[in-house]
């Protein structure tokens, strides 16, 4: 476990500005309907009398801290189009576009109690065929505000064994579709190492490829400097018990280390369990430094190149 969370479950305190800019490659902005509402249910839950901050709030508080940008993912059927969307309102966000390994079976028809014991929740999108939804991802990824394909991958800790094969034939549609674009791939990789890696060595990775929310250890970090696959960290790698991801954050080259948060999931020490929103980024991007033996300022200037390298500039 991290520092003890505070006693609040609604937003974080600001952390202090960072030196240098620095950009957020992977969040998910809310998607609120005509009332305000999250029209996504599964967000974080909020106390009673704390509202969900705006994309607009959310990127003013996040640019007073030094997160000047920020990739937001939509990786299911209702949140592609208004990911986009949000896109071309705002010239700090960029898009990424995938259906999310979890995501995948229920397409193809497959619902089964999760590995850990999850039901999973099945929508009326989910009633659209796995190829046709890939195929709206490939239309709509084509979009010059969308700057990689993702977050798509394996995830076994939430997938049974039939669901599986679901997920590794829409891993290898994303796969050739980030290739075909010429555009990044943003990996989803939980308890799935071994099978991600022979999928992308099987295929061909993208020329970029980006493990993102890294959750390997020194062995996948080893492989990831080996084929120049980039690692991007988010909070718990602030956790107090991840010290083994600690040291797989050692054991790559910086050139090859980018930050995100997964907002609005995922919140930095000494706020594990609030939500999460990319003006706290700023935790995160101290803990690399750290681990990188970098001054503040130069780990910025490090990790903004690094995502400019993969995804370019917006």
């Amino acid at each position: 476990m991290g520092k003890k969370k505070s006693g609040r479950r609604g937003w974080p305190e600001a952390p202090a500005p960072l030196p240098a800019p620095v950009v957020d490659n992977h969040a998910h902005l809310p998607l609120l309907g005509p009332d305000g509402a999250p029209l996504d249910d599964d967000d974080v839950a909020l106390p009673p009398g704390e509202t969900p901050l705006t994309t607009a709030e959310q990127l003013a508080r996040a640019a007073a801290v030094g997160v000047t940008r920020l990739i937001t993912v939509g990786c299911d059927v209702p949140s592609l189009a208004g990911s986009v969307a949000l896109a071309h309102a705002h010239r700090a966000v960029a898009a990424a576009l995938a259906i999310h390994p979890n995501e995948a079976p229920l397409h193809a028809g497959v619902r089964e109690i999760a590995p850990d014991g999850l039901d999973p929740a099945v929508r009326a999108h989910h009633r659209i065929s796995l190829d046709d939804a890939v195929a709206h991802v490939a239309e709509l990824a084509r979009d010059p505000r969308v700057v990689a394909v993702g977050e798509s991958g394996l995830d076994f800790f939430r997938t049974g064994e039939q669901g599986r094969a679901h997920q590794l034939r829409a891993f290898r549609d994303h796969i050739a579709l980030a290739k075909d674009l010429g555009k990044p791939l943003q990996v989803h990789d939980r308890d799935a190492h071994a099978a991600v890696v022979e999928t992308l060595l099987a295929d061909g990775a993208p020329e970029r490829t980006v493990f993102h929310c890294f959750s390997g250890d020194v062995e996948l970090a080893r492989t990831c400097a080996e084929h120049g696959w980039y690692a991007s960290f988010a909070g718990p790698v602030t956790f107090k018990a991840n010290e083994d991801l600690r040291s797989a954050l050692r054991e790559l080259p910086p050139e090859l280390v980018l930050v995100e948060t997964d907002a609005p999931y995922l919140t930095p020490a000494p706020y594990r369990g609030q939500p999460n929103a990319s003006y706290v980024m700023p935790l995160t991007v101290a803990a690399i430094a750290a681990q990188l033996g970098l001054d503040l300022e130069r780990a910025c200037a490090v990790l903004t190149a690094n995502t400019d390298a993969v995804y370019g500039t917006w």
